[in-house]
């Protein structure tokens, strides 16, 4: 999460790159569309306008439906990109006055009073954390700054330097007392980091605002991999999404119909290094301290962005059959899982209860 480059008066006049006001004809999703062609006649986008702004090291949007409210609706939503900019100084853990950091100061120490928002978020993660067995784990910074550590220096960690690591993590040692709002550590060098569910968290709370003042139809986005959609567009009911082909970034697999829910996105397609030959990941199994490698991506359906984020990056690290498994427990959630394609044969995604009526593929996948 970085510091945002704009303030506020630059935002809402529009001198800022981040506050740039667009009219995008054809464009819905962030021109997610662009020459897409499926064998099935895939969803078309209509007029749109699109307010942005940069945040959490990631472009954020709000796109609408261009109409006669274009004007009352693109202020309210600067209003809500606004927020994202405070969501992060709260929760970023890279600025000494934010809150979260200042929790990893105390809290192994006494008890540290906490936002109730915040908490609630806090709660949430490690809610996910446990029901995903520790795929998803908000205590994995130290193996994460290993990793960083070891790449600027063109090497892998030691098994012996992942163990330390690994002993500095565990949300079994974070304490969270609902009745106070007061957050506590059981061991000292406990720390805690919402890389993976801040994006969606902040998507989460900019659609309040986009709610408290009656704007129907709206897509949300955080850096393409965070989604979130509610109402119409072009007569889909839902907003058509691309989804990314995760050997070619630059190609699209397909495009989902997304209705009224949240979209999150995780793998490596992008984010790696090499080191004599082998590729390494930047998403990490925090319960081995090694990458995860089971799966290309898995892109996860749920009611909301921080849940579709959290799980999205849990998923991408149990594997196809754990995560098929919870959303067979989950009919909330669902997920489209892209296993390694086996030699000589192209991409098998595995849809895991999203509606075929909403999915539209390439030719170069076959679905399971």
């Amino acid at each position: 999460m970085t510091d945002p480059a704009s303030n506020r008066r630059d935002f809402l006049t529009g001198r800022s790159l981040g506050g740039e006001i667009r009219h995008v004809a054809g464009a819905a999703g962030d021109a997610l569309l662009e020459g897409l062609e499926t064998p099935r006649t895939p969803p078309t986008s209509g007029p749109t306008v699109r307010l942005g702004t940069k945040a959490m090291a990631c472009d954020f949007h709000v796109i609408l439906n261009d109409g006669p409210d274009r004007a009352v609706e693109t202020w309210h939503a600067s209003d809500a990109l606004s927020l994202i900019h405070e969501l992060e100084s709260q929760m970023t853990v890279y600025r000494d006055h934010s809150e979260l950091l200042s929790i990893n100061r105390q809290a192994a120490d006494h008890s540290v009073k906490v936002e109730e928002r915040l908490f609630d978020l806090l709660v949430r993660a490690k809610a996910i954390a446990l029901e995903t067995t520790g795929a998803y784990d908000p205590t994995s910074m130290p193996l994460v700054r290993l990793w960083k550590h070891c790449r600027t220096e063109n090497r892998i960690p030691t098994q012996d330097e992942i163990d330390v690591a690994r002993q500095q993590t565990g949300i079994e040692f974070v304490s969270l007392d609902a009745a106070t709002c007061e957050v506590s550590f059981a061991k000292p060098d406990i720390e805690l980091q919402l890389n993976a569910i801040g994006k969606g968290y902040a998507l989460d709370r900019a659609a309040e605002v986009l709610n408290e003042h009656n704007i129907q139809n709206w897509l949300l986005h955080g850096g393409h991999s965070s989604v979130l959609a509610r109402g119409d567009h072009n007569g889909l009911g839902g907003w058509p999404v691309g989804i990314r082909n995760p050997i070619f970034p630059e190609e699209r697999l397909g495009t989902l119909v997304l209705r009224n829910a949240a979209m999150g996105t995780s793998g490596n397609s992008v984010q790696f290094f090499r080191y004599q030959g082998q590729r390494y990941g930047h998403i990490l199994d925090p319960r081995s301290g090694w990458p995860a490698d089971k799966l290309l991506a898995a892109t996860v359906i749920a009611p909301t962005a921080a849940e579709a984020d959290a799980l999205s990056t849990a998923f991408f690290v149990m594997g196809l059959e754990n995560a098929r498994s919870f959303c067979q427990n989950r009919p909330e959630i669902q997920a489209l899982l892209i296993p390694l394609p086996r030699s000589g044969r192209t991409l098998e995604p595995v849809n895991c209860g999203i509606p075929d009526a909403d999915l539209f593929f390439t030719d170069v996948a076959r679905v399971n």
